[in-house]
This record gives structure tokens, C-alpha cells and sequence, in this order.
């Protein structure tokens, strides 16, 4: 950590985003940090003294990405499949295996490390409130220990025993112990359960039956869905009332007006799509229809070796048709609506936007405005970040 608590003021500020509906972006604006909340926002002309200030000179300032869909807890190497997927081969869900044998063979202390790297790696890029899954080990006792690990480094963790059913094992058979003990095993250390509801993983009918027994035992829920072709994961997910259902690349009509007709949030994946050579998932048609979009990494070894989601907003403005404003508000207020974050409580505040109350997460931008992440892809333009009202990235060469 690079500062410590107390107000600070943050002046300089060209463009804030604050993603908030009843403050929009401002111009020449100055934010107040309070402990680990936003105290106040404004125009910089009315800014209220604190005890320390900052000016980010000109800068853009947006709320720290909200990441809420990826897969972290992992060992081992997969860029032969994806050298071989860029030849042409088709992605298939059972590469999922390569990675599973990998986890299972390392120790606590390197799937710790490994974990803790990956953290400060999208850190390092903007990203303040991580979701990440288990889904690697598939026993019992792996799943736990994967679950315990994430639970060390970010603050939504998901359950995924039901990632890919083990070689030689029964499909109903695994079922049962997804729903048993390795439930039970895991739950401690979760907050949320999802499934792979795709050909290739789990069924329709298998999936409900995941997704109900991890509800009764308090874990919210999202979905895989409709990844590798059409299917029933969206409908299912809309049934059960998942908070999300993501990948999103084979929708039908129906499919996206039960989405924007619901709560579920579609969280759509620029980098998989682009590393799978998958149909895009339609961002675009799902926000005109009046579905709630978010955008996450999907950060794992097979599909999508990225935790640039500063990547997967430009990707989603060039080539998925949002624009920079939308793309910025589905990889914050988005994210933090398909983590049911974006509503604060007393003892957690909000993510995903900047207004009063809310966590004071802060993504400063080398840049006089938002568009430049799309207007300069690829480029490094992470110059500073707050997390909890603490900076944790300084500009180089800065304390």
C-alpha cells in the first residue's frame, strides 16, 4: 500500500465517469476520499479542504473495473491448444482436463502465489473488485482447497465443481457428489455457484440440479451459458434467477427478452470471443432490447490468458458496436450488478461507481479522457489506482 488512511482530495481531474445516473461524467471535477469511501464529488471549483491533496493533472478518472467473471486458481500451460486453435481446430470444453491435472499436482503454496500474482496483475491495469471461480480441481477436497485459496485474494469467489465432468467418472454420478459433499466442503469459503450448462459439460437438467441444491444452501448463483451454440442456459438462468448468466455468444429472440425482462445480468467476454474465434456475443443487441450488460476477462489458462479488461473494453467498442461510455459503465456498474455489488449495505460499500457512500476505487487514466481506451487499444494507460480510499498504484517513479 502507498498511502495511508484519512480525506484526501483529488484535483486535476479532466473527465470523471462517475458511472452514476444522477451525476454522469463532469469536467474539471475533484473527488474527496474518506477512510475507504467517497466522501464527496463535484465540480473542482467546490471542492471542501482534506487533509491531503492530489492533483492528477488533466487526467481521466473512472471507477476501478469490476471483473466478474474469471478463473485464477490454476497451474500449468495450455498455449499448444491455442496455437492449435489458431490453426483451425475447433474449442472444445474438454481442454478444461490439461488444466485440471496441472492444479491438482501443485501445492498450496504455489496455487497461493500464483493466485496473489494474478491479483496484483489486474490491479496493476485498473481493476479493483475481482470475482474468481474454482473449477480446476474437481474432488472434493481440490475444490475446497481452490476455494480457500481464492477466498484469500478477492472477495467473491464462486463454486464451479460443475466445470467439466472428470474423465471416467458417471455424469450423474458427479452430480451427486457436486451436490453433496463437495458442496458442503466448499461452502465456507464461496459466495456464489456457477455451472457449465454447455454440450460437452452438463445438461439442462443437470445444471438445475446444481444450481438448485448450491441455492438451498445460500450460495447466489450464475451460469455458462450459450457459449459453444444455441442452448438452454439462458432460459435457465432467467428460471432460477441468477444474477448473471455469461458468454452469451448464441441467443435467440427469446433468449433476449427474457434477459431484458429480467435481473439477470448478460456478461459477455470480448477476449474469450476473440481467443476461441467464436460469433461475438451481441452486446449490442442486448443493450437495445433493455438487457443489464457487464464485461469481465474470463481470465483463464484455456480460452482467455488475459486480465486486461481495459483490453476487453476496447475490443467491445471496436469490434461488439457499444460505445466508450457503455463499455466503461458494463466493465464497472455492470460487473458490480452481475456481483449484486452496485447496492451498498453498512459494512460494504458499493462498487462500480463514484458518488458519496459508495467504495472509494478510483482508475486514473494517463489520458484526457475515457475514449482513449479504445482510441489507443493496447496501450498502457493505467497511471494511478485507489482501493479502499488507498493507493496502490502510483505514478512511475512516485510514492
Amino acid at each position: 500500500m502507498l498511502s495511508g488512511p484519512g480525506s484526501t482530495l483529488i484535483t486535476g481531474i479532466a473527465e470523471l465517469s462517475t458511472v452514476d445516473p444522477a451525476l454522469g461524467t463532469l469536467r474539471d471535477a475533484a473527488v474527496v476520499i474518506e477512510g475507504e469511501r467517497i466522501a464527496w464529488v463535484g465540480p473542482a471549483s467546490r471542492a471542501p479542504a482534506a487533509d491531503t491533496a492530489v492533483d492528477v493533472g488533466g487526467r481521466a478518472v473512472l471507477p476501478g473495473w469490476v471483473d466478474s467473471h474469471t478463473h485464477l486458481v490454476f497451474d500449468g500451460d495450455r498455449a499448444a491448444e491455442f496455437a492449435a486453435r489458431m490453426a483451425g481446430q475447433a474449442y472444445e470444453a474438454g481442454g478444461i482436463a490439461v488444466t485440471t491435472g496441472a492444479t491438482r499436482a501443485a501445492d498450496d503454496a504455489r496455487l497461493d502465489g500464483l493466485v496473489a500474482g494474478r491479483v496484483r496483475e489486474a490491479l496493476a491495469g485498473g481493476t479493483t473488485s475481482l470475482e474468481t471461480k474454482t473449477g480446476y480441481g474437481l474432488t472434493v477436497e481440490d475444490e475446497a482447497r481452490s476455494a480457500r485459496i481464492a477466498a484469500a485474494h478477492v472477495e467473491d469467489v464462486t463454486f464451479l465443481g460443475a466445470h467439466l465432468v472428470p474423465d471416467g467418472l458417471d455424469p450423474d454420478t458427479y452430480v451427486d457428489t457436486v451436490c453433496g459433499p463437495m458442496l458442503d466442503a466448499v461452502a465456507p469459503h464461496v459466495r456464489w455457484a456457477d455451472v457449465f450448462c454447455e454440450r460437452g459439460a452438463f445438461t439442462v437438467e443437470q445444471s438445475r440440479r446444481v444450481l438448485t441444491a448450491c441455492r438451498d444452501a445460500g450460495l447466489g448463483l450464475r451460469v455458462h451459458g450459450n457459449q459453444l451454440g444455441p442452448g438452454g442456459g439462458v432460459a435457465l438462468a432467467v428460471e432460477v434467477g441468477a444474477a448473471s448468466v455469461d458468454h452469451v455468444n448464441h441467443v435467440t429472440d427469446d433468449d433476449v427478452d427474457a434477459l431484458a425482462a429480467s435481473d439477470t445480468v448478460a456478461t459477455v467476454l470480448p477476449a474469450c470471443d476473440l481467443s476461441t474465434r467464436a460469433p461475438l456475443a451481441p452486446a449490442r443487441r442486448l443493450l437495445d432490447a433493455g438487457a443489464t450488460v457487464a464485461i469481465a476477462s474470463n481470465a483463464n489458462p484455456g480460452t482467455s490468458w488475459t486480465t486486461s479488461m481495459a483490453f476487453c473494453v476496447a475490443t467491445a467498442v471496436l469490434q461488439m458496436g457499444l460505445t466508450v461510455p457503455e463499455a466503461v459503465e458494463a466493465a464497472t456498474l455492470g460487473g458490480a450488478k452481475a456481483l449484486r455489488r452496485d447496492v451498498g449495505t453498512p459494512d460494504r460499500p458499493a462498487v462500480g461507481r463514484l458518488a458519496v457512500g459508495a467504495r472509494a476505487d478510483l482508475h486514473v487514466l494517463d489520458a484526457p479522457s475515457a475514449v482513449h481506451l479504445a482510441y489507443r487499444p493496447g496501450m498502457p494507460l493505467t497511471w494511478a489506482v485507489w482501493q479502499r480510499g488507498r493507493r496502490v498504484v502510483a505514478p512511475a517513479g512516485r510514492p
